[in-house]
């Protein structure tokens, strides 16, 4: 059986200007699994008529796609009168996606088929991030031992995505945040250390095309990705297509400098958002209200006020600690005027809250919302939906996977 890389790669390769039936043959083949991909499942009329091929040249490439394990034959349609055609779609083990989350206390791996399917996943394995080669090498082993564990079919792991927080250009593959010391792209060290094509992107553009792709967006086309976790971060679709700017830093809403405070943010910067409204920032307000002798039921869930992590300010919020609610309703003071000016800004039709915080859902929306109604104009704001993501920290995964499965089909 043929790669997946080995069928479409015709549309990368010489063999472009070299062999013109090879090229066309691909793109039919691509055009035919984009098609599986949109609407699930097809037949050989619906297929012919959506790529303007004729049926026998359909049904002959449908034939090679189920020999080269690509597509599957689900038998006639059962329903209706006449003669009933065959219905086919995609065969979801033909290839694998392993994305990989890098967070700055842990990481998510998981391994997707080829219908955007979570075959395997581990989350929450302790990490602390760091731009050092020991790093870099530390996360490499975790992704290995994920790959002896679980990846009983390696061969059929096609590509490798890393999601990275902080300024990541797809394009070029560089990272410049993170695990920027080699002398090639990141992209091309992933390449070459796991032998699959690599693919890196920021961790809030990938979560923003996850929930565009398979989450909570509707019909919805213009859409704001607010990423409310350690740090804050925004995934921008516009016209349906993820933008990332000229060099891939779109997004940095977390680094807006409105805030009047002399608090130096980790990117050199004083008054980002970031500083007083992000997850780091509501882990060191929790500590220092705790060190005045302010009362919360953290304190009995952690050894000592040093080891308290975000995820025990979510906990408690969700539990009715007042102090946990309150540290929340002022970050979402202060996040919703920065969303005001986004509105102000690209009167999207859709915002989503994704993250660890968002999964506070009202405790955080309710003072977001209420700040934006005071800061925003009030046509931009009223035209405006808000959602909590529905793939919660699964988003990443499944963008990532998404992104992959695209680049190598060569889909915009």
């Amino acid at each position: 059986m043929k790669s997946i890389i080995d069928i479409f790669s015709p549309l990368k390769s010489d063999l472009i200007t070299n062999n013109a039936v090879l090229y066309k043959t691909a793109l039919l083949k691509r055009d035919i699994l984009s098609f599986l991909i949109i609407q699930n499942k097809g037949t050989i009329a619906e297929l012919s008529q959506a790529t303007k091929t004729s049926i026998p040249k359909i049904n002959e490439t449908i034939n090679e796609l189920i020999t080269e394990g690509l597509v599957i034959d689900h038998g006639k349609i059962l329903n209706g009168v006449g003669r009933k055609p065959n219905i086919y779609g995609l065969n979801p083990n033909s290839a694998y996606f392993l994305s990989v989350e890098v967070n700055r206390h842990n990481i998510n791996i998981a391994i997707l088929n080829f219908v955007e399917e979570i075959v395997h996943i581990e989350r929450d394995i302790p990490f602390y991030l760091q731009n050092t080669p020991a790093c870099f090498e530390s996360l490499c082993h975790h992704i290995d031992t994920f790959i002896e564990k679980h990846a009983n079919d390696r061969h059929k792991i096609v590509s490798i995505g890393l999601n990275l927080t902080g300024r990541v250009d797809h394009v070029s593959g560089n990272s410049y945040s993170y695990f920027n010391f080699h002398s090639t792209p990141l992209r091309e060290v992933l390449t070459q250390r796991f032998g699959v094509p690599g693919y890196v992107e920021n961790d809030t553009r990938a979560m923003a095309f996850g929930e565009y792709a398979k989450g909570v967006v509707e019909n919805e086309k213009n859409i704001l990705f607010i990423n409310l976790d350690d740090g804050i971060g925004m995934g921008i679709i516009i016209n349906g297509a993820l933008y990332s700017g000229k060099s891939g830093f779109a997004g940095e809403f977390g680094h807006m400098p409105f805030l009047n405070n002399d608090i130096i943010c980790h990117c050199g910067k004083k008054g980002c958002l970031e500083t007083e409204a992000s997850g780091v920032a509501l882990t060191l307000q929790m500590k220092e209200a705790l060190l005045k002798g302010i009362s919360s039921s953290i304190t009995e869930k952690v050894n000592s006020i040093d080891d308290i992590k975000l995820q025990h300010i979510i906990s408690a919020a969700k539990n009715d600690d007042i102090l946990a609610i309150e540290l929340l309703s002022k970050a979402g003071e202060k996040i919703g005027k920065g969303i005001a000016i986004l509105l102000n800004l690209f009167n999207p039709e859709l915002v989503i809250l994704g993250g660890k915080i968002a999964t506070t859902e009202s405790i955080i929306l309710l003072p977001i919302l209420s700040s934006i109604n005071k800061f925003s104009l009030n046509l931009v704001n009223t035209d405006t939906s808000f959602k909590i993501s529905t793939l919660g920290e699964d988003a990443g995964l499944i963008g990532s996977s998404l992104l992959m499965r695209n680049r190598l089909l060569d889909l915009s």
